[in-house]
């Protein structure tokens, strides 16, 4: 019997930018993701972490790419080819569907309440609500906040909040730019937490960027060093995740 398709396949993705001296090249090897999987991006500021997530959330453009694959919902997507024939709408459509993305400040629309940010994506999507979002929220220990403003609940509450709208319409991908950075640290050991279990619990691959390798390791997340060549004009991720 065949194992399933990774929920992300990437081979060779290239992004390039600048020239002489201020040339930047970023390679992604070799990174497969199944369901479930997790793992951290770590590295020093400039690097390219968040240029290399933004690859996978399908708002930066490859350079090139010898294969660069979504697989979700039961169908696979080749990313690689939608850039090439100029496929925007269907880009994002899959970003929409298939990916959650939580920011490092939460990125929450501060005039609509705490339900109804974590149900803004499944609503974009003609998807049934609440749907699933109930239960998501008591899992992440914030059913209680429901009618209260962004601006009315902590930061770390946020950052939860945030985490709901990424895992509210079961995408396959869950992608996390420094979701920690901006809280102290047993909010941030809290956050993390709850972020790594219910992924899992909801069967979604995880990417997180982070600075803190040693939380991340604390986490159970595969650790992925972002490394520069001796040159500097090159930066590879590997991950043996496949």
């Amino acid at each position: 019997m065949n194992a399933p398709a990774p929920v992300l396949d990437i081979v060779d993705l290239v992004h390039e930018r600048g020239s002489g001296s201020g040339r930047f090249r970023l390679v992604i090897e070799r990174l497969a993701l199944a369901a479930s999987d997790q793992v951290a991006l770590v590295g020093q500021s400039g690097c390219g972490k968040s240029t290399a997530l933004d690859m996978m959330a399908f708002v930066l453009r490859p350079s090139s790419g010898v294969r660069f694959m979504l697989h979700a919902g039961g169908t696979g997507s080749d990313i690689m080819a939608l850039w090439r024939s100029g496929a925007r709408d269907r880009l994002t459509r899959l970003r929409a569907a298939g990916t959650g993305y939580v920011l490092q400040t939460g990125g929450l629309v501060p005039f609509l309440s705490v339900a109804e940010n974590v149900l803004l994506t499944r609503r974009l999507l003609g998807l049934p609500c609440p749907g699933p979002t109930p239960a998501l929220l008591a899992e992440l220990g914030i059913g209680e906040l429901v009618r209260r403003l962004p601006r009315q609940v902590s930061i770390g509450e946020r950052q939860r909040v945030a985490i709901a709208r990424a895992l509210a319409h079961r995408p396959a991908l869950i992608l996390a730019d420094e979701p920690t950075a901006s809280l102290d640290p047993p909010t941030g050991e809290t956050t993390m937490s709850l972020l790594t279990n219910v992924a899992r619990h909801h069967e979604a691959a995880l990417i997180v960027v982070t600075h803190d390798r040693d939380l991340a390791e604390r986490h159970g997340l595969t650790v992925v060093e972002c490394q520069p060549e001796p040159a500097g004009t090159v930066i590879r991720f590997g991950t043996d995740a496949a």
